[in-house]
């Protein structure tokens, strides 16, 4: 079987699904997905701590954080393409209860090596909030297919930005084991409430494995609207990493000098990135999807100037960091939506194809942002920030017609008036 599927196939599984998704079950979702992403952060701080009490040197400790990656881009590309092949909330309760396994062996390692398969583990099983946001998306009415994903996506973010600050807290209390004790408990809690409260949502596909996967890239040869969105993914991020890499060698130096405890605290700040999404998913359920995304790049590359100037003002640079925060969800946001409208049966695959280039655009981003801020300084950083926004602005202007293509397949199916 191919990644084009038959028409008639794509309409049967829209119309298996999409009856809606009651405010609960939404807020369930937007919870386990928070709680799933936090497994693959909880180390991050706890890197030191790790090192004094397994007796090992920071340069190793500090490999968990690549092991943790590894595994998070392995479980993209081959874990969350399984929500098309199998039945969502058996496959996603099976990876949770795995997951606080794994969260259990984090807990209990005796030594780094041991710590480092099951921080491998974890974090390959965390990839469950991306299958949970397609099924979401599936599940939500079309009407409110954007607003769904983006309470659900607002999970995610506020599983991200949580997750050091939890995991700083715990530690001191019960050293770095505590957490993952913590996040074994959480996980076996909500394995057993999405049994309980999901209803089954039958697999799209039937076809092998490796046909699954090969499919996965097909759908990016044949979809020009995956291609945009997956450029744009990548810019964004890569953008959005140039202001959190170096961020915290501002915030200790002149003129701000804050500790680590309260460098922490400016992630907080990105939940007004949390908190715009669910707004943002309602005006693509509007039809201003197209319109939005031009809004959110224009701000982000306005946001530029103001985290400039945060290199003297602390309102700047505080302001500067929430309108960053708050344009790049309202893109994404769109984005997801529009992906996921493009082919009802392949929403994991989808995603999938998405969150990778998602995830070098990261990686790609992390690595000049480190080399500039040593050459040039924070200005330099903003300087490529801005230079990021740019090119992603003009991408968006230059595929303009491929955004048309959008417009007319995103329709909500019960405004079929509407244009």
């Amino acid at each position: 079987m191919s990644a084009t599927t038959r028409p008639d196939h794509r309409q049967g599984v829209e119309a298996q699904t999409g009856s809606g998704l009651s405010g609960g079950l939404v807020l369930m979702l937007a919870v386990t997905v928070g709680a799933a992403v936090a497994n693959r952060f909880y180390i991050e701080p706890l890197l030191r701590l790790v090192a004094d009490t397994l007796h090992t040197s920071t340069v190793a400790s500090g490999l968990l954080v690549t092991f943790a990656q590894v595994g998070y881009v392995i479980g993209l590309v081959l874990v969350v393409p399984l929500g098309d092949l199998f039945e969502r909330r058996r496959l996603v309760g099976v990876m949770l209860l795995i997951a606080a396994l794994a969260a259990i062996a984090c807990a209990a390692a005796p030594n780094l090596p041991v710590l480092a398969v099951a921080i491998f583990s974890l974090s390959l099983l965390s990839v469950a909030a991306q299958i949970l946001i397609p099924l979401a998306a599936t599940m939500a009415a079309p009407e409110n297919r954007g607003r769904v994903v983006g309470t659900v996506t607002s999970g995610l973010l506020i599983g991200v930005l949580l997750a050091r600050t939890a995991s700083g807290i715990a530690a001191g209390f019960g050293g770095f084991r505590l957490i993952f004790a913590c996040a074994a408990a959480a996980m076996f809690i909500l394995a057993i409430l999405l049994w309980l409260k999901l209803p089954p949502n039958p697999p799209s596909e039937r076809e092998s494995y490796p046909a699954l996967l090969r499919s996965t890239w097909a759908l990016v040869a044949e979809e020009p609207v995956l291609r945009q969105r997956m450029a744009l993914a990548f810019i964004q991020m890569a953008g959005f990493t140039v202001l959190w890499t170096p961020s915290a060698f501002l915030l200790a130096g002149a003129p701000y000098h804050y500790d680590t405890t309260v460098i922490g605290l400016f992630g907080l700040v990105g939940v007004a990135g949390a908190l715009a999404a669910p707004f943002a998913g309602r005006l693509g359920d509007q039809g201003h999807g197209r319109l939005t995304v031009t809004g959110a790049l224009i701000a982000m590359l306005l946001s530029w100037g103001l985290l400039a100037l945060g290199t003297w003002s602390l309102i700047a640079l505080v302001s500067g960091i929430a309108l960053l925060d708050m344009a790049f969800q309202g893109a994404h946001i769109n984005h997801q939506r529009t992906i996921y409208a493009l082919r009802p049966d392949a929403r994991s695959r989808l995603n999938t194809a998405y969150m990778v280039a998602f995830f070098f655009g990261g990686v790609f981003g992390a690595s000049f942002a480190i080399f500039t801020y040593d050459s040039f300084g924070w200005i330099g950083d903003c300087v490529l920030g801005a230079v990021l926004a740019l090119l992603a602005l003009l991408f968006w202007a230059a595929t303009w017609k491929v955004g048309l293509v959008e417009k007319q397949k995103d329709t909500p199916i019960t405004r079929p008036g509407r244009n």
